[in-house]
């Protein structure tokens, strides 16, 4: 593909042709679809497989990607379903999912009653609790063990506005897996009592947590609707918080960070004056506020780009490709961009 690169109002472009749209069947060569279901994926640590999770409240799986065989890691034994799957540092999965699951309020297991588990490498037994409720999705170290997550009001109903982020390392000496020197990091009823969400530890110190900030209003027809959403940093050491993308009129929300923490992938509605969908950007963290647009699935409007994890070798990013409306965090799919074939295309 080629285009010719603009610098404009802060942000690194690639024009490209009018005629051109990208789809969940038709995009560039240095992109591949690996997988034609599943969402949310996470690199190994050696670079040759993909954990995803199956669905919304589904089973866990795995991708080689040098064969493309497809083996499930939660078959073994009975659960109620799983939003996240991430490695851990010793090759151990790390799972959010409730311990029950109701049909008519499908979205509790996802936003009210998820919990943290363990789930051994060697996929000879169940995972093991942690004894923690998860937001969203949880923030997973690379090097050491180590985990973040936040906490909501939907666990703790007398307090609806309360959302905490905490970190804390997993302690094998006992034997199995357990919650250790546990630290509460942010609390929102500092930052306007908006939603706060964990994303990444930044490398390569690992001395700052990258985390969505999120403000809700009520609209006329008293549904929430998102207000500011931002990517923000938090020193794990001094506490100071830093606003990366100060973008108060674009949906921002961080994902995939590259390995040596000088930038990270957001998903971002800027493509458009009024948010109609998400394509992803990188933005960089060196204060500039410079953007580099990477995907242009939602040139027309019709699909997304979402999900972004960048490998370890900071070559490759996985992520996938739902349609405008879809569910957030859906996918039918999984896909690999290839960022040096992209850069070489691009010249």
């Amino acid at each position: 593909m080629r285009g010719v690169l603009f610098l404009l109002c802060g942000e690194l472009l690639l024009a490209q042709s009018a005629t051109e749209e990208w789809t969940s069947e038709k995009y560039p060569p240095y992109i591949r679809r690996v997988t034609y279901f599943g969402e949310r994926p996470d690199w190994s640590l050696d670079g040759k497989k993909l954990l995803f999770v199956e669905k919304s409240y589904g089973d866990v799986f795995e991708v080689e990607l040098a064969t493309g065989i497809i083996r499930p890691v939660t078959h073994h034994y009975f659960h109620n379903g799983y939003t996240r799957a991430l490695y851990l540092s010793n090759g151990d999965i790390l799972l959010s999912g409730s311990k029950t699951f109701n049909p008519a309020e499908p979205t509790d297991s996802r936003f009210r009653t998820p919990e943290l588990w363990v789930l051994s490498k060697n996929l000879d037994k169940p995972p093991t609790p942690l004894g923690e409720f998860c937001w969203e999705g949880p923030a997973v170290s690379r090097k050491q063990l180590k985990i973040a997550w936040a906490e909501k009001h939907g666990t703790y109903p007398n307090d609806r506005h309360l959302y905490q982020m905490w970190v804390a390392d997993i302690d094998y000496s006992p034997g199995t897996p357990r919650i250790k020197n546990q630290k509460m990091v942010l609390d929102n009823r500092a930052y306007g009592e908006g939603v706060l969400e964990a994303q990444n530890f930044r490398p390569p110190d690992e001395k700052e947590l990258i985390w969505q900030y999120s403000h809700y209003r009520s609209s006329q027809s008293g549904r929430d609707v998102i207000d500011v959403e931002e990517v923000m940093g938090v020193d794990l050491e001094t506490g100071k918080v830093t606003n990366y993308s100060n973008s108060p009129d674009t949906y921002n929300e961080p994902e995939g960070i590259f390995p040596d923490g000088k930038s990270l992938l957001v998903e971002d509605s800027r493509q458009h004056p009024v948010r109609a969908g998400i394509d992803l950007w990188r933005l960089y963290l060196d204060g500039s506020n410079r953007w580099e647009r990477m995907t242009w699935f939602n040139e027309a409007r019709k699909y997304q780009a979402t999900n972004p994890v960048v490998s370890d070798d900071g070559r490759y990013f996985a992520f996938t490709v739902p349609a405008v409306g879809d569910t957030a965090g859906v996918g039918h799919g999984i896909y690999i961009y290839d960022l040096q074939a992209a850069a070489q295309a691009r010249r």
